[in-house]
C-alpha cells in the first residue's frame, strides 16, 4: 500500500478559497450547539507508546501451531499475492461505485469476481456480494419466493448459525420451515424429503457438503425438486467444487455460500464473504450489486452497474433486499485467490483437503473407542465419537498447542482438515489422542 500523503497548508488554502470561506472550522459553523464541552479524555499516546500497547493486546490472543476446526470457517494458505495487491490504496473504499466514470478499475474486478463465481457454480449470473453464507442463504430463497405458496423445506444438514437468520428473514414473510432429517450415513433423507415435499412448497434447501462434512446425493435431490415443481437452492463450500458437481449440474436454482476460504483469513470471524449465483430467470431478483460490461460513447470497453433499482440502495423502505453496503473488497480478495490458484490450483487445494482428511479419520478409527458416525463420503469434515468425552480431548489438544474441532455433543466432536494440516501436525494430534486415552 502507498504512503498517506497529508494536505499541505497550501492545498487546504486553495480548497476553501474554491468554496468560497476562509477555515476549516468554518464548515462546522452551524454545528456549534452540537459540541459537547467538557469530554472527559485520557491523554493520547505517541506512536511508539501506541505501538507497545497494541503489541501487548495482541499477545493476549491464542494462535495455535495447528488448526482442526472448521464448521463454517476454514484455515486455507493465501497467496502472498492476494494481500499485497488487495492492499493497494485504489481498492481501499468501502463506497459503492455509483460513478462508473471514476471507478473503472473497482467495477472490473466485481465484473471478474462475478465470472468466475459463476464458472465455479456453472450459473448464469452472481452479484457482488452480501455479507456472509447465512445471509447469502436467506436472501437466496427470498429470490425464489412465490406467491400461493409459503413453506421452505429445510435440510438438517445445514449449518444450523444458517438457519438462525433465515428464521430471522423468514419470519417477517410468513414463510413457515420445515426440517428434513438425516439418514444413518448423513444424507439428507430422501424418503423423507419426497414425504414433506408438497405443493405449498416454494424452495428446498441443501448443504453440500453438509454441516457434518457429509458430501450430499445433490443431483438426486434436486431431480425430485424440479419433479414435484418446487424451486431448488444450495449452499456450498467454493473450494469443494473444484472436485464435486457444480449446483447447475445437480439441478440448483440458486447456488449460494460462505466465500471466506477463498483468500480470507479467518479473522476472528471477519469480515467474510457470502456469494449468490443464479440462473438467468432471476436476474431482476438479484440482490447487491451486479456489474455490466458495455461500451462507451467512443466504442472503448467499460464497465457499470445495471439491473439495479435505486432503492435497493437509498430508498429501503421500498428495497426488496436487506443488502446494502458494498463487499467489493472481499469479493476483490476472493477474485485474486481464484486467479493466483487457477483451475489446477484449486482442484489441487480441494485434493488435498479430502485426501488428508480421509489420511486422519483413518488413523483416528483406527484408535480403540473412536468411530465416524456417519457412514457417508465425507469432503474436509467429519464427526468422530469417542468413548473420552469431547471436553477432556478438547483439553489435552490445547495444552499440546493444537485448536481441536468443534464439540457436537459429550462424546462427538466436528474434525475439519484443509491443506494447511501437515502429515506431522495430523501424527502429533494422534499421539494426543492415545495419551488421553
Amino acid at each position: 500500500m502507498a504512503k498517506y500523503y497529508p494536505h499541505t497548508e497550501s492545498d487546504i488554502k486553495q480548497m476553501l478559497s474554491v468554496i468560497g470561506i476562509d477555515s476549516v472550522d468554518s464548515l462546522y459553523a452551524g454545528l456549534e450547539e452540537l459540541k459537547a464541552e467538557d469530554i472527559d479524555l485520557a491523554e493520547g499516546m505517541g506512536q511508539q507508546g501506541c505501538e507497545r500497547y497494541i503489541d501487548k493486546l495482541s499477545k493476549q490472543n491464542k494462535v495455535y501451531s495447528s488448526i482442526f476446526l472448521g464448521a463454517g470457517a476454514y484455515n486455507h494458505y493465501i497467496p502472498a499475492v492476494v494481500r499485497n495487491l488487495a492492499g493497494r490504496e485504489e481498492f481501499l473504499t468501502a463506497y459503492t461505485p455509483y460513478q462508473p466514470e471514476i471507478s473503472q478499475g473497482i467495477l472490473q474486478t466485481i465484473f471478474e469476481y462475478q465470472t468466475m463465481i459463476c464458472n465455479l457454480c456453472g450459473m448464469d449470473l452472481s452479484n457482488a456480494s452480501v455479507y456472509d453464507g447465512a445471509t447469502a442463504l436467506a436472501e437466496g430463497l427470498l429470490m425464489l419466493a412465490e406467491k400461493g405458496k409459503n413453506k421452505v423445506l429445510f435440510s438438517e444438514g445445514i449449518n444450523p448459525k444458517y438457519l438462525e437468520v433465515v428464521k430471522t428473514y423468514l419470519r417477517a414473510q410468513n414463510v413457515e420451515i420445515e426440517y428434513v432429517g438425516l439418514d444413518g450415513s448423513g444424507k439428507t433423507s430422501i424418503e423423507e424429503l419426497k414425504r414433506k415435499l408438497d405443493q405449498n412448497t416454494f424452495a428446498v434447501a441443501l448443504a453440500q457438503p453438509n454441516f457434518y462434512g457429509v458430501i450430499e446425493d445433490a443431483q438426486a435431490v434436486g431431480e425430485i425438486v424440479k419433479q414435484r415443481g418446487a424451486n431448488y437452492i444450495m449452499s456450498c463450500n467454493p473450494i469443494s467444487l473444484a472436485l464435486l458437481k457444480t449446483p447447475d449440474e445437480c439441478g440448483a436454482d440458486v447456488a449460494t455460500g460462505e466465500g471466506q476460504p477463498l483468500g480470507m483469513p479467518l479473522s476472528f470471524g471477519g469480515p467474510y464473504l457470502g456469494f449468490i449465483a443464479a440462473k438467468q430467470k432471476y436476474m431482476r431478483k438479484m440482490v447487491g450489486r451486479i456489474v455490466g460490461k458495455t461500451t462507451d460513447s467512443k466504442g472503448k470497453e467499460a464497465y457499470v452497474l445495471t439491473l439495479q433499482a435505486r432503492e435497493q440502495h437509498i430508498r429501503r423502505e421500498k428495497a426488496s433486499s436487506s443488502i446494502c453496503s458494498n463487499q467489493a473488497h472481499c469479493a476483490l480478495m476472493a477474485t485474486l485467490y481464484m486467479a493466483a490458484m487457477g483451475k489446477k490450483g484449486m482442484k489441487e487445494v480441494a485434493s488435498q483437503c479430502v485426501s488428508k482428511a480421509h489420511y486422519l479419520a483413518k488413523k483416528m478409527t483406527a484408535l480403540e473407542g473412536f468411530e465416524l458416525k456417519y457412514g457417508g463420503e465425507f469432503f474436509n469434515e467429519f464427526v468422530i465419537r469417542s468413548k473420552i468425552s469431547s471436553d477432556k480431548i478438547i483439553a489435552a489438544c490445547r495444552e499440546k498447542d493444537i485448536l481441536a474441532g468443534l464439540k457436537l455433543g459429550e462424546n462427538e466432536i466436528l474434525w475439519c482438515v484443509t491443506e494447511t494440516n501437515s502429515v506431522e501436525d495430523m501424527d502429533k494430534l494422534i499421539e494426543v489422542l492415545k495419551e488421553a486415552m
